[in-house]
C-alpha cells in the first residue's frame, strides 16, 4: 500500500524546534521528500542529521527576508529533489502586547502578514497545478482573543483572511491553500515518543505532533476538496 504522501516533495519554510521539526517528521513517515529551511545554521543541521534516519531531508540555512532566497530554495529542490509539490510556510514570532502599548504592532505584521505574502507572491511561479500551500494562523486569531495578544492576534487573524483570498485567486491554476490554526504548541519535538500521553483530548495546549499530523494529512490527494479555510486544531478546547 502507498505511503499517504509517497512521492510528494514539500518544502517548509521557517523550521523551528517545535512545530516544523515535528512537520518534515510526519512527511517523511508519510512518504514525501522534505526541503527545510531556517536561518540558524546549527539548529537547521541539528535537525537534519536526525531526521535523514526517515526519509531524504536537503536544507537551505538562509532568511527569507532577502526574498532572493526564494529562488534559492527553489533551484536547491529541483536540483536536489527534482522541484516541490508544495509549500508549508512556518515564518513565525510572538509578541505579548496590549492597546496601551502595541508595541509588537509593526514586528507581527511585517513577520507574520507582510513577509509571508511576499515569499508566496515569489513562489508562484515555481507550484503547478495540485500544488497546495498551508500557512499556519492560530485559534486566537479565528476565535476567542486574548487582551494581551493585540498584535498577535490581530497578524494571525490576517492570515486567516489571506488563506481565503490566496485560495480563490489561485483556483484557475489548481493551486490550493489551506490554513492551520493550532491552539498553543507545547514544548519542542522529539521523534518517535508517545505524545499522546503527553495531553488528553480538550487541552489548552498540545505537543507539536498534533498540529504537524495534521498538516501532514492535509497535504494528501485525499484532502483536495479542501480549500481556502482554516482549520481549528485544538482538540476541542476552544468549544468548552
Amino acid at each position: 500500500m502507498d505511503q499517504l504522501l509517497s512521492g510528494r516533495k514539500v518544502g517548509i519554510i521557517g523550521v523551528s524546534e517545535g512545530l516544523g521539526y515535528a512537520l518534515a517528521y510526519f512527511l517523511l513517515k508519510d512518504g514525501a521528500k522534505v526541503l527545510i529551511n531556517a536561518r540558524n545554521k546549527e539548529k537547521l543541521d541539528k535537525i537534519k542529521t536526525i531526521l535523514l534516519k526517515y526519509g531524504t531531508v536537503e536544507s537551505l540555512d538562509a532568511s527569507m527576508e532577502n526574498l532572493e532566497n526564494v529562488d534559492k530554495l527553489f533551484n536547491l529542490a529541483k536540483e536536489k529533489l527534482g522541484g516541490l509539490d508544495d509549500l508549508v510556510v512556518a515564518i513565525g514570532g510572538y509578541v505579548e502586547d496590549d492597546i496601551s502599548d502595541p508595541k509588537g504592532l509593526d514586528a507581527m505584521i511585517d513577520s507574520q502578514v507582510k513577509l509571508q505574502l511576499r515569499v508566496i507572491s515569489k513562489s508562484i511561479k515555481y507550484l503547478h497545478s495540485g500544488s497546495t500551500i498551508v500557512m499556519i494562523s492560530s485559534m486566537r486569531g479565528i476565535d476567542k482573543g486574548l487582551p494581551n495578544q493585540l498584535s498577535y492576534g490581530i497578524a494571525k487573524a490576517a492570515i486567516a483572511k489571506a488563506v481565503q483570498i490566496l485560495a480563490s485567486s489561485l483556483l484557475e491554476r489548481g493551486i490550493r491553500v489551506i490554513g492551520v490554526a493550532p491552539s498553543v504548541i507545547d514544548g519542542k519535538f522529539e521523534p518517535e515518543r508517545d505524545w499522546r500521553k503527553l495531553r488528553k483530548l480538550g487541552d489548552w495546549k498540545a505537543p507539536p505532533e498534533d498540529f504537524a499530523s495534521v498538516i501532514s494529512i492535509l497535504l494528501s490527494d485525499r484532502m483536495e476538496w479542501i480549500n481556502g479555510v482554516v482549520v481549528p486544531v485544538d482538540g476541542g478546547a476552544f468549544s468548552k
